[in-house]
């Protein structure tokens, strides 16, 4: 059974050991365990309905409040504090484009406003009710068959619903893959991905959402929009670019055509360690520039190293690593590359070969593929470690942007500041730490993560978390990055789109938004603020 206030399965955990509770607390002081709310605490707030009956629509509290929230921290703590706030007025679940029409037109007449469910995955605020108004939440998850399968043109064509394992095992069953893998995978839906502009793990070989996104059909407040797939086309406005990232202010997508890819016959990852963050930086940066065949290059800067050798248990055996790196040259400061390669088997291994040849000219230390087998093993659990830090009084947050490469350090630097500086004026440490999680010849995203001390009180714990949102938020647009990489705006990072967009730019998307959906209820609040 799927968690209804964390990440995750029930039957799935991660634990913390004795040396990880030791690392954290030497560095951010003793957690202590909070006291969560229980489901039935938080389901016996949620107020009567708004909506009228309806055949598709359950206005039972349970399923309400287990569709009200996504997986940021500030969701968690309304989650774990019992203070669920406004919720979804009623839940549908519907099984065809028809039926979604037919909800649209119900929402319509109820005067309501309209949030889209996938796995209810998101970090930046995508669930999030407002006041007011009646709500409608449309879970997705029934609209996840593939409904055709192009061998020829390596087009799949799924209901926009599909989870991200349900996906590739009905591609897995003819020898295919899309090759999108986000740390969400396993709960994450095909539709998720394209209106947030999701990037997978391997996107280096397979591509971001919007190469891999072909076409399909989206169900709108003024009628259906059609997305006919081409290989390419030149005929004005590409229709997929007004859906991709569009975060439901346009409509619901309910059908999505991919581009999929033959099943690999080799993969293989590896890791490579060097000296400092000076020299794995300028290799990556010429790996991504060299554009050799990989399907993934992962960079972790030195804290996040040294947290990661911590945390994965193995004492003597990270020990004996340790000493031996050492030896090598990459001591204290050591950065770890996580390098993929996946395809024909000769072509993948001598673009390896060419990596770690490169690597070497940065004193790069190729250590094999242990750690990272073990990495592709853990990927989908290490989220789960948020649930056992809780427990034990600490919360992990990430942020996440992109930067030419000139803005790379700097910017990673004054995000790991900022959240310093935010959590100091609260007379708390927080530990902090970064990787690049994409690589491109043009620059790379930068991916922090901060791990800090629960106060264990609802409104302390949010108010420090606006804190940190603010401060980070703002080091990431004074560095000219991003406000988001590949997790999308929701209402989270909504006010500092303009500082990225421009008022012209945003009032563009206004205008788009309002011819699609003119009475302004499909996901109110998200992406673009009023």
């Amino acid at each position: 059974m799927k968690r209804w206030n964390g990440w995750g399965e029930e039957s799935i955990d991660v634990a913390l050991n004795a040396d990880a509770l030791g690392f954290l607390e030497a560095r951010i002081g003793p957690g202590k365990a909070p006291q969560d709310a229980s489901f039935e605490e938080a389901c016996a707030a949620i107020p009567a309905s708004r909506l009228a009956p309806h055949a598709l629509v359950d206005t039972a509290p349970n399923v309400r409040a287990l569709h009200a929230l996504g997986q940021s921290l500030s969701d968690w703590l309304r989650l774990r504090h019992g203070r669920l706030g406004a919720v979804p007025d009623g839940v549908a679940f519907p099984e065809s484009a028809e039926a979604v029409r037919a909800l649209l037109a119900y929402a319509a007449q109820n005067d309501a406003a309209v949030i889209p469910y996938g796995g209810g995955t998101s970090v930046a605020g995508h669930l999030t009710v407002g006041e007011g108004r009646p709500t409608l939440c449309i879970d997705m998850g029934r609209l996840r068959a593939m409904t055709a399968l192009d061998r020829e043109s390596q087009l799949a064509t799924f209901g926009a619903g599909v989870a991200g394992p349900d996906l590739e095992a009905q591609l897995r069953a003819h020898g295919y893959t899309l090759g999108h893998f986000p740390q969400s995978f396993d709960y994450s839906t095909l539709g998720g991905w394209v209106v947030t502009r999701s990037s997978g793990q391997q996107s280096l070989r397979y591509g971001r959402i919007e190469q891999l996104f072909a076409g399909g059909q989206v169900e709108t407040p003024s009628g259906t929009l059609t997305i006919p797939t081409f290989p390419a086309s030149s005929a004005g406005v590409d229709l997929r670019e007004m859906v991709l990232g569009s975060e439901g202010r346009l409509g619901i997508l309910t059908e999505a055509t991919v581009r999929v890819s033959k099943l690999p016959e080799f993969e293989a990852f590896h890791a490579v360690f060097f000296p400092d963050w000076e020299r794995a930086v300028q290799a990556v940066r010429s790996l991504a520039q060299a554009r050799l065949p990989l399907s993934m290059l992962r960079l972790s800067n030195g804290v996040e190293t040294q947290t990661m050798l911590a945390l994965a248990g193995h004492k003597r055996l990270v020990g004996l690593l340790e000493r031996w790196l050492g030896l090598r040259g990459c001591g204290e400061g050591k950065c770890m590359l996580l390098v993929g390669a996946s395809g024909a088997k000769r072509q993948a291994r001598a673009a390896l070969a060419a990596a770690f040849a490169l690597c070497r000219t940065q004193a790069g230390v190729h250590m094999g593929r242990g750690l990272g087998e073990r990495w592709r093993k853990n990927r989908f659990r290490n989220v789960y470690m948020r649930n056992s830090a809780w427990r034990h009084g600490y919360a992990i947050d990430t942020v996440e942007t992109a930067v030419d490469w000139p803005g790379v350090t700097p910017a990673m630097a004054a995000i790991e500041a900022a959240a310093a500086r935010a959590f100091a004026e609260h007379g708390e440490r927080v530990h902090a730490y970064t990787h690049l999680s994409h690589l491109y010849p043009q620059g790379a995203s930068v991916y922090s993560t901060f791990v800090y001390r629960l106060a264990g009180d609802y409104d302390t714990d949010l108010a420090r978390w606006r804190g940190l949102k603010h401060a980070v938020s703002e080091a990431i647009v004074a560095s000219g990055g991003t406000i988001s990489h590949q997790h999308g705006v929701g209402s989270d990072h909504a006010p500092w789109l303009e500082r990225e967009k421009g008022e012209l730019g945003l009032e563009a998307m206004r205008a788009l938004f309002g011819r699609f959906d003119p009475d302004g209820c499909m996901n109110p609040g998200k992406l673009v603020l009023p």
